[in-house]
């Protein structure tokens, strides 16, 4: 066993049917190897493990390795948990197309004998720290893996927003909405809308307009480092600012959207002899008729 992995948090969200079939051999396995398991709410609530549930808040603090069972959407929901101490991931996918829970259910065995023997491989990735200003307040303050993006919230209107990089004016722009994402995220969202596959390495953020209605307004590309803003100029018709497509902040007129590189990093632990590259081959069918 590692000298530095005792403790092991298990979170999950797929099907129950699928947790049944994958959790109990999973914790018989860790159980056998010495490894004390705990579990979150989710995960209990289809394979009850007395004694051994926590919030799943709770979990960076008190383990050593995080397995996250399910899709990326799961993983982005893991992503953001407080983890200041920087409790590595292993992200395995039990959805669909899985970009970033790219380890399969059949190299998890494998991939924890590696890591318990402290000879895994980690991909460190950066996030956001996302703040709504309001009225010269901080309002909010959340953490996002791969994106924020702020949306109209109606069906036929665009909407104005102002973007500054480092206090510098960039431009306005009139569009359907405005996405701010890392490298992690750029084959998220911002694929979608036009922007570029950015690899995890690269230190930078990309700005994809949403619809633009000047065709000349394309992605933009900025350093890491850089401090985005993005107010909310108006009209008066709602607005939201979605982070990971998963937690929804109502934003109002005048708002401001302060987006900056966050304190804490993403560690996840790596399939073995699987590049960036082949990932991208295999999900986005590259080279294929």
């Amino acid at each position: 066993m590692s000298q530095g992995i005792h403790k092991v948090g298990v979170i999950s969200r797929p099907r129950p049917s699928d947790i049944a079939a994958v959790v109990p051999s999973l914790l018989q396995w860790l159980t056998q190897h010495g490894i004390e398991v705990f579990v979150d709410t989710e995960t209990a609530a289809s394979v009850p493990l007395p004694g051994r549930e926590r919030p799943r808040e709770e979990l960076p603090r008190i383990v050593d390795l995080l397995i996250v069972l399910g899709g990326d959407g799961t993983l982005l929901a893991a992503s953001r948990l407080e983890n200041e101490r920087g409790v590595p991931i292993l992200p395995v996918n039990l959805g669909g197309l899985g970009f970033l829970t790219s380890v399969t259910l059949g190299e998890l065995y494998p991939i924890l004998e590696q890591t318990l023997a402290g000879k895994n491989r980690t991909s460190e990735r950066v996030m956001l720290e996302v703040r709504v200003i309001r009225g010269g307040i901080p309002a909010e303050c959340h953490h996002a893996l791969n994106d924020a993006v702020l949306n109209k919230a109606a069906l036929s209107r665009m909407i104005d927003l102002t973007l500054t990089v480092n206090g510098e004016f960039v431009s306005d722009f009139k569009a359907d909405g405005l996405i701010v994402s890392t490298p992690t995220g750029s084959t998220a969202y911002s694929l979608a809308a036009g922007g570029p596959i950015v690899y995890p390495r690269v230190s930078a953020f990309l700005v994809t307009p949403i619809c633009p209605h000047t065709l000349t307004n394309r992605p933009l590309v900025v350093p890491d480092t850089a401090r985005i803003e993005v107010t909310f100029v108006g009209p008066g018709e709602p607005v939201t600012l979605t982070l990971d497509g998963q937690v929804g902040i109502a934003i109002e007129p005048g708002d401001r959207v302060e987006i900056a590189r966050a304190r804490q990093r993403l560690r996840l632990v790596r399939a073995p002899e699987r590049t960036y590259y082949q990932i991208l081959r295999d999900k986005l069918k590259w080279g294929e008729r």
